[in-house]
């Protein structure tokens, strides 16, 4: 592991606060408590929240279960800006920062982060200044240090690096799945953020959970390596065990979840040789699913009366067809997924059977019964 860079002696799991436990729309303060207090207990002190996450009661959970349960600086604690439709200039983003604070309860954060960018996201942070209000608060004592949250190619993160070098770390979304994943680029943008010389917050490690529901054929490889451990901690280790690593958040929304996590993540071991060899054959396993042979063309979306977004449903489609529902839910693991491929045009079961798609198609794909599959898994 290299040693020298920002948070190379932070503790390499961090508690996320995106889902925790609730009762009914609210927040369950005292198992949250609970699970703050054993994490901490353990040694950890990393807490990441958002300012739009469960609408904004992460960050006031932050408060109560932290903030004002433990000295400010024995944790760490993390928010993001979001930079959505509504803010377009410097009072809109201090009107957020300083709404963050007061729910936080807090007078500084220790990282703070331009949410979920990618390249339109990054066009519009120039545009608006938003580097330089971050940067400006930092000036004023009340951020320590400046990032951003990342969601595109390996190719938008180097020119937004290139461009922005001030940002002093990044946070990716970095699993085993994906790592040679070309939507993803796990990977590919890992290397980009360790060519400058970056540190790095994963997220996502579970794979919004999926990687700890994997087909049985993986799991029982898993298994059989190693019966004492959990699916899950396969994932969280590989990306602890990369260099450069700040830290690796788990959303952990069960005591039984943060138990899990803690136990073998309190004393870690990365990912011997042979066990690399044995994720690779489960990841392999993943590989020979039958999916969708789109390609993206969108060929099909041309004409569709329904204006239907089929690419983007099959990309959803690919991911419910290697990993399912959650344990315990009956919902796909990416419901979000395919809300956001439909959120502009027609859903799978508004298809008319019209076949203008399957003529234009260059895969040949039987896109119709695709779109029926894809109405029953979502749409019940």
């Amino acid at each position: 592991m290299n040693s020298g860079y920002l948070g190379d002696k932070t503790p390499k799991l961090g508690f996320g606060l995106m889902r925790l436990p609730m009762i009914g729309d609210e927040i369950d303060m005292e198992q949250t408590k609970s699970m703050v207090d054993k994490f901490m207990a353990k040694g950890f002190t990393y807490f990441d929240t958002a300012y739009v996450y469960i609408n904004g009661k992460s960050e006031v959970a932050a408060r109560e279960a932290i903030v004002k349960r433990y000295p400010r600086d024995s944790f760490t604690l993390a928010t993001k800006l979001p930079l959505w439709d509504k803010v377009e200039t410097e009072e809109d983003m201090q009107k957020i920062f300083d709404e963050s604070m007061e729910r936080a309860g807090v007078e500084y954060f220790d990282y703070y982060l331009l949410h979920a960018m990618d390249k339109e996201k990054f066009e519009k942070a120039d545009r608006i200044g938003a580097w330089d209000f971050i940067f400006k608060m930092k000036a004023e004592g009340k951020i320590k240090h400046c990032g951003f949250s990342f969601h595109d190619s390996a190719e938008v993160l180097d020119e937004a690096l290139t461009k922005h070098p001030e940002a002093e770390f990044v946070q990716l979304q970095i699993n085993y799945a994906d790592w040679e994943n070309e939507n993803v680029q796990s990977r590919k943008c890992y290397e980009v953020a360790v060519k400058h010389n970056k540190p790095i917050i994963v997220m996502e490690p579970v794979k919004g959970g999926s990687l700890a529901a994997m087909v049985p054929e993986a799991q029982e490889l898993l298994k059989a390596e190693n019966p004492d451990l959990s699916i899950p901690s396969w994932a969280v280790r590989f990306c602890a065990g990369l260099d450069n690593i700040l830290t690796v958040l788990s959303g952990m929304s069960t005591q039984a979840q943060l138990d899990d996590n803690v136990s073998y993540m309190e004393h870690f071991e990365p990912l011997s040789e042979k066990e690399h060899a044995v994720l690779n054959k489960a990841v392999d396993i993943l590989k020979s699913i039958p999916t969708v042979p789109c390609t993206g063309c969108r060929y099909c979306v041309d004409d569709c009366p329904q204006h239907i977004n089929i690419p983007e449903i099959f990309k959803a489609l690919n991911g419910y067809k290697q990993f399912g529902s959650l344990e315990g839910s009956d919902k796909p693991y990416n419901m979000g997924q395919y809300e956001h491929a439909t959120k502009d045009g027609g859903k799978a079961s508004e298809c008319l059977h019209c076949g203008s798609c399957e003529a234009h198609c260059p895969q040949h794909i039987h896109i119709i019964e695709e779109l029926e599959g894809a109405a029953k898994a979502y749409e019940g």
